[in-house]
């Protein structure tokens, strides 16, 4: 049996308790019986002493600082006041974890406490969008990107807020433990498996006609998952939509927070990603069936959004059985 893969959530005084849920809830919850990984989270902080928490809640640590340097990965969660100073120990903590080439991840307002130690000078990063301003008056060495969900630079990641810490969280268990651990933690959730980091933090409706569009498009949306093996075009499922191309991208990026494109590319990505995970299909077939209609073009598409190829994805994450046989089904994957 693999060993688990240990977390870390760093705590101090003034974090915020909705994103310590979102860690334990990820990252706690042993879901093993159902074929997730195994998790071993720790929460960390400088002493045995309880951290404070809005609400009159409270965070028993279980793990002081020194525990970092045995940890996989470490979540720095969101504070409730965004100024709020982080103890100077768990500040060269985080310097010392960056060196050693720990993930180092921080949910919402998490990316203050990054850029107090340093670490964001330079680099590209991301927090809730009111908070943007507030983060480059406060930090102005860090590139603070106006408008994403998550972003990665030099192996430190950075949400958005809110909801966007699950989408990080259920991406980094995606990125080390394949896309099917990451279904499997997000069925348990009952929410989404898969929002690219790309994907703006917010989604403005055009009022007058939202409800129609909302209905056609996720029409469309249906119909296109079912046909991803097919060369889809926009201007295909814009006549789909009974809209004009130009219409249909504007409508389909105020809806998804995605252009069309995009969001078939990222489809695509994730349909090739169960069946790398769960068949023995060869790679031509996968290919085929996911929608790039070459292994070359799939392998392009990996290697510029995953950092990977196909066949080490597989490598990594196949959950296939023996006889490498998969269900049969209307959905393209199955198919």
């Amino acid at each position: 049996m693999d060993p688990a893969y240990r977390v870390a959530l760093v705590a101090f005084p003034g974090i915020r308790s909705f994103d310590v849920s979102v860690i334990t809830e990820v990252w706690g919850t042993d879901r093993t019986d159902r074929g997730a990984p195994a998790f071993d989270l720790r929460r960390v902080a400088t002493d045995g002493t309880s951290v404070p928490m809005r609400g009159g809640l409270a965070l028993a640590p279980d793990r002081t600082l020194t525990w970092l340097s045995r940890a996989d990965l470490i979540l720095v969660p969101g504070l409730d006041d965004h100024l709020t100073p982080a103890p100077a120990p768990v500040l060269d903590a985080l310097r010392r974890a960056h060196a050693r080439g720990t993930t180092l991840a921080a949910l919402c307002g998490g990316a203050f406490t990054l850029a107090q130690a340093g670490l964001l000078d330079g680099r590209r990063a991301i927090t809730h969008w009111n908070l943007i301003n507030l983060l480059r008056t406060h930090h102005p060495r860090v590139t603070v990107v106006p408008d994403a969900l998550f972003i990665e630079d030099d192996n430190i990641w950075t949400a958005a807020g809110t909801a966007a810490g699950i989408d990080l969280c259920l991406h980094l268990v995606r990125r080390f433990h394949g896309a099917e651990a990451a279904a499997t933690i997000a069925r348990s959730m009952v929410t989404a498996p898969f929002r690219t980091g790309t994907q703006a933090q917010f989604i403005e409706h055009p009022t007058p006609r939202a409800d129609r569009d909302a209905d056609t498009l996720a029409a469309v949306r249906d119909h296109a998952l079912r046909h991803l093996h097919e060369p889809l075009t926009v201007a295909d499922l814009a006549a789909r939509a009974g809209m004009s191309p130009r219409s249909f991208a504007r409508h389909f990026t105020a809806e998804t927070g995605a252009t069309p494109l995009r969001w078939l590319l990222d489809q695509r990505i994730a349909a090739a990603q169960k069946l790398l995970e769960r068949t023995d299909l060869p790679m031509p077939e996968v290919a085929r069936r996911a929608g790039f209609g070459s292994e070359v073009t799939m392998r392009q598409h990996f290697a510029s959004r995953l950092a990977t190829s196909p066949r080490a994805y597989r490598t990594a994450f196949s959950t296939r059985s023996a006889t490498g046989s998969v269900a049969g089904g209307s959905s393209p994957i199955a198919r």
